[in-house]
């Protein structure tokens, strides 16, 4: 929002220009001189390249609510389930990241065959890791931790409705005991994994693992790597 409304100074001072030019203006016009600068100063400040389309298609998706006179409530509805869907992202800095069957089945494999096995999996939005790992294995005790309110209450549901024996509560993975877990399954971001590293090193036990979707740890190289399939992005896993 700050980039926008820096655009609009350069936006107001080109239109002018356009005006005293004769050039045709009209709302269309300004929304799209609006969004160009909007991304160009989106891209001067090195932000990740999808915030650019989001810059430029920003003014153009206001002009055209506008022009289709959507009932006020219905922004005010759609602000509530983005917030109940990503609640905190702004201080954790973990967006919501869906990994897929092949990794889970990767995950599952890591685990013990001859013991049963407690594995959390921290930030696990709609539950379908922690779902298929209790089906495929019912010897072990596997559980989601989700912040945010509306992916916990969906798998929470899930598992209600199904009957699984899986488990999910709502909060941050911060205040959990790590040494309570066999393994620990995470598909965070980069912000969020130099304070799980430590966490981690600090807390879980020997003969445990963290899994890592994706993101490393700059402070220590992994232990073992495994691809999914081929071709996919890795699974970083430490031994402790």
């Amino acid at each position: 929002m700050l980039i926008q409304c820096g655009a609009v100074p350069l936006t107001l001072a080109i239109i002018y220009v356009m005006a005293s030019f004769r050039f045709p203006v009209d709302y269309l016009s300004v929304a799209v001189v609006q969004g160009v600068l909007a991304a160009g100063l989106t891209w001067k400040l090195g932000l990740a390249r999808w915030w650019r389309a989001i810059q430029l298609l920003f003014p153009l998706a206001v002009l055209t609510a506008l022009a289709l006179q959507l009932p006020s409530w219905l922004f005010g509805l759609g602000f509530l389930l983005l917030l109940g869907w990503y609640w905190s992202t702004f201080r954790t800095q973990v967006p919501y990241y869906p990994s897929g069957p092949a990794v889970w089945d990767a995950v599952r494999q890591l685990l013990p065959a001859d013991k049963p096995a407690r594995v959390i999996d921290i930030g696990s939005g709609l539950g379908g890791f922690v779902l298929y790992l209790s089906r495929a294995r019912p010897d072990a005790e596997v559980s989601g931790i989700e912040l945010a309110p509306l992916p916990f209450l969906y798998s929470w549901l899930r598992a209600r409705l199904s009957g699984s024996r899986a488990r999910f509560v709502r909060g941050d993975y911060e205040k959990l005991d790590f040494s309570r877990y066999d393994l620990v399954f995470a598909y965070l971001s980069p912000a969020a994994m130099p304070a799980l590293w430590r966490k981690t090193r600090a807390e879980m036990c020997p003969g445990s693992m963290l899994v890592s979707y994706e993101f490393i740890v700059e402070e220590r190289p992994a232990d073992r790597i495994l691809h999914a399939t081929e071709g996919d992005v890795p699974l970083y896993i430490w031994y402790f």
